[in-house]
């Protein structure tokens, strides 16, 4: 076994999960993630954890919603009961395709996301991480070789993340304290509120908030946005491709759409429900041990030099106590390269500038 697979595990269980001696842990394991989720059993074991190891797949998840009448049990009471008695939830990701549900109905897979909506609740009550362990078919994704794209990953993953979580409570800190960000570049003039609410320092850890390995984003929830931005990075949603994604807001909901490609999908993504049309996420990437983009969420968002919002969900992290933030059964990232041509504004000043920091050598004023 490459022991950097043992470091990643190392990180998830001690650094990102925080797994106590006794804790009840549920391990969902991809196809081709075997080796970490060895690797993780065996770390759970030295601690005195209890594990359950569950499968996912795309391609399981693929023949039974494509097979279902579309009427979906909204409470399975054998699911519930899971996920109401762990206390960590572990995803380890590492398909074989990529694309295993591109062919499945709009329709049916937002009936099958609306129905989990109370599952999906109690699993982000607990102590939760995804990651992905690299594999091959994430590698051709990302048009890399396989080791090319191993030392890709573990260069993202195997971070010194209490440094770079003192870099980033810089910009927590700063948005915070802010009422107003306004994000101009090609394509894009957009403002958002964020008075009220709480930036989330995503250090890849649950003691931050902070549910990712690898992540490296300063995140909070906007509102009343205003404006238009362009998604320029590349990205995969629900298995097919987009490209080049204008959104237009007005009075914080999304009122014209368009993409070069894959309208239809970004169109079934914003008839999910209501909340689909607004943002629940603005994340800001910091994470420059990622140095290209690579078509997988995981990675792309955390990359310096861009800034995401995501359609629906927002947070609970983000927002004050007792208060509800923007609600939907979908939360889709859409990324912007920011390293040229940019610049990020909080409460009118400028804050990043073609993808550098305030704080960072190079920052032209």
């Amino acid at each position: 076994m490459d022991e950097r697979v043992r470091e990643h595990a190392d990180v998830l269980v001690d650094w990102s999960a925080r797994v106590d001696a006794g804790d009840d842990v549920v391990v969902s394991v991809g196809p081709d993630a075997h080796e970490l989720a060895v690797a993780v059993a065996e770390k759970l074991g030295e601690r005195g954890a209890n594990l359950l190891a569950t499968y996912s797949s795309g391609e399981i998840t693929r023949a039974y919603l494509r097979a279902h009448d579309g009427d979906f049990d909204d409470d399975p009471a054998h699911e519930r009961a899971l996920l109401e008695n762990a206390d960590v939830y572990l995803s380890l990701g590492g398909g074989r395709n990529t694309s295993a549900t591109a062919d499945v109905p709009g329709e049916q897979r937002r009936a099958y996301n609306t129905a989990r909506s109370e599952l999906r609740e109690l699993r982000l009550g607990t102590c939760w991480v995804s990651t992905v362990h690299p594999t091959r078919s994430l590698a051709q994704q990302a048009n890399m070789a396989y080791e090319e794209y191993q030392d890709f990953a573990y260069e993202a993953i195997l971070r010194d993340w209490e440094s770079l979580a003192e870099e980033m409570a810089q910009v927590k800190d700063l948005l915070d304290d802010g009422d107003e960000v306004r994000l101009v570049s090609e394509g894009t003039d957009l403002t958002m509120q964020i008075d009220g609410r709480t930036a989330v320092n995503s250090a890849a850890s649950v003691a931050y908030d902070s549910h990712n390995l690898p992540s490296g984003e300063v995140f909070t929830a906007p509102y009343a946005t205003e404006g238009e931005v362009t998604f320029d990075v590349p990205m995969t949603i629900r298995g097919e491709s987009i490209r080049n994604v204008r959104l237009e807001f007005e009075g914080g909901e999304v009122v014209d759409f368009d993409a070069d490609q894959g309208a239809d999908v970004l169109e079934d993504v914003l008839e999910t429900d209501d909340g689909a049309r607004r943002l629940g996420e603005l994340g800001i990437g910091m994470n420059r041990g990622i140095d290209r983009y690579t078509d997988n969420i995981l990675f792309d968002e955390k990359m310096g030099d861009t800034v995401h919002l995501a359609l629906g969900r927002a947070y609970d992290a983000c927002l004050p106590d007792g208060e509800t933030g923007n609600e939907s059964a979908v939360h889709v990232d859409l990324i912007t390269d920011v390293s040229e041509d940019s610049r990020l504004e909080v409460d009118g000043e400028v804050v990043q500038r073609d993808g550098t920091f305030w704080f960072e050598d190079g920052f032209g004023g």
